[in-house]
């Protein structure tokens, strides 16, 4: 019988190796690496943060779909959303010919179009049970590019799905990870899930676990997370055993303290031996996305000047870099190099953490007397852009980067 699920490439990658590197590594980047992550350029110290960029899993991914291509060049490849949050990659992704299918407004997929003799890849952030099931009825070759975290944390939950926990996600219920994840209590009947964004919005659940003066109705509680959590939810019966699971992408401290905030509104409502028994937390913030809070969190130790944060203005983990930025210094979150203008001197960015608040433009950003620049870009970013950046901005102060490099030889 034909193989038709693949997870772990096609033998392809020492050969696809360096036609990857040439689209996506940076001689700029690699330099400050080299040099401790800290150079001169003129009058400007750039600092790199000593973890950014692509992560594992996100090399996986794409150097799964370069193999896809290679591999299948006579077949139609289409891709579950976007391979990662980067609008580069993913455009590049179209270049080659794969074809991307896109969720409606509910998150919805509609794979209408795709027949037993497609392939299709399956981003790094997974599906949800549906679409892989339904998929699978096709009998179409599946190309499964799930970031290995993001299996950590589905395990998580399929086993408080298993023992009879719901599953308290912290995470966005509109991003892919989030709805797949959540999806995993469908393994097992009576599964239970429900996700909350932050911690203003856990508050709401953590004053009902406690039975707090003021929390929600029933009714009201139930309305607000209808979207939110699985079908038929009743938090007076599915919050009597609760397992914190989280996105893999959000921030991690912020997961921690939901959390703990979760077992203690238990503990006050029925004493630390009940909740020994009906609570479980598990740290499930990958690894990746601890390095790069970690670094950034280390950078602002003596933060620098400015703060260039460069990633998708719809990828997670790179807004909550910025976040984390914004509270120690000037910090821009910049989509790509095309935010800022050369001709101009101007700069494009998303002042706050909201992924759908409008862009605003600044002039006069850059200080006229010598200056510090610190850079950090998020897990789908790849060097190449990431240099781009670094030379617009060079380029603004009037740095020739060329004839410094061979000054300096």
């Amino acid at each position: 019988m034909e193989q038709t699920y693949f997870r772990k490439g096609f033998g392809l990658k020492k050969e696809l190796r360096p036609l990857i590197d040439a689209e996506y590594q940076s001689g700029l980047v690699e330099r400050i690496r080299s040099r401790g992550y800290t150079d001169s350029f003129g009058d400007v110290t750039v600092r790199l943060a000593q973890e950014f960029g692509f992560c594992y899993g996100v090399d996986r991914a794409v150097d799964y779909a370069y193999e896809t291509v290679h591999k299948f060049p006579d077949k139609r490849i289409f891709l579950v959303g976007e391979i990662i949050h980067n609008p580069h990659v993913n455009a590049r992704m179209t270049e080659m010919g794969i074809s991307f299918v896109y969720p409606d407004g509910d998150g919805r997929f509609d794979f209408s179009g795709i027949s037993a003799d497609d392939v299709v890849i399956l981003p790094a952030f997974g599906v949800t049970l549906h679409d892989f099931e339904e998929l699978r009825q096709f009998g179409c070759i599946l190309v499964d590019t799930t970031c290995g975290s993001v299996l950590h944390v589905w395990k998580r939950v399929e086993n408080y799905a298993k023992d009879g926990f719901t599953a308290v996600i912290h995470g966005k219920y509109t991003h892919e990870e989030s709805r797949a994840t959540a999806s995993q209590v469908n393994k097992h009947e009576g599964g239970k899930y429900l996700i909350v964004r932050d911690m203003e919005e856990a508050q709401l659940l953590l004053d009902y676990i406690a039975d707090r003066p003021g929390r929600l109705s029933r009714e009201a509680f139930m309305e607000h997370f209808r979207t939110k959590a699985s079908p038929g939810f009743d938090p007076d019966v599915d919050l009597d055993f609760v397992g914190v699971a989280n996105q893999t992408t959000m921030l991690a401290k912020e997961s921690l303290a939901i959390g703990w905030e979760i077992h203690a509104a238990m503990v006050e409502r029925y004493g630390e031996e009940h909740a020994s028994t009906h609570f479980r937390s598990f740290g499930t913030i990958c690894s990746a996305t601890q390095e790069r809070q970690d670094a950034v969190a280390e950078m602002m130790e003596e933060p620098p000047s400015i703060m260039l944060v460069i990633g998708g203005y719809n990828s997670s983990n790179t807004n909550h870099l910025a976040h984390l930025c914004r509270q120690h210094t000037t910090t821009f979150h910049i989509e790509d190099a095309s935010c800022i203008d050369v001709e101009t001197g101007t700069i494009r960015h998303k002042p706050v953490l909201d992924p759908k608040a409008p862009e605003v433009e600044e002039s006069e950003w850059i200080p006229d007397s010598p200056f510090d620049l610190g850079i950090t870009a998020g897990a789908s970013t790849p060097n190449n852009k990431i240099g781009e950046a670094l030379l617009r901005v060079l380029t603004i102060r009037g740095i020739d980067v060329e004839a410094e490099a061979t000054a300096t030889a």
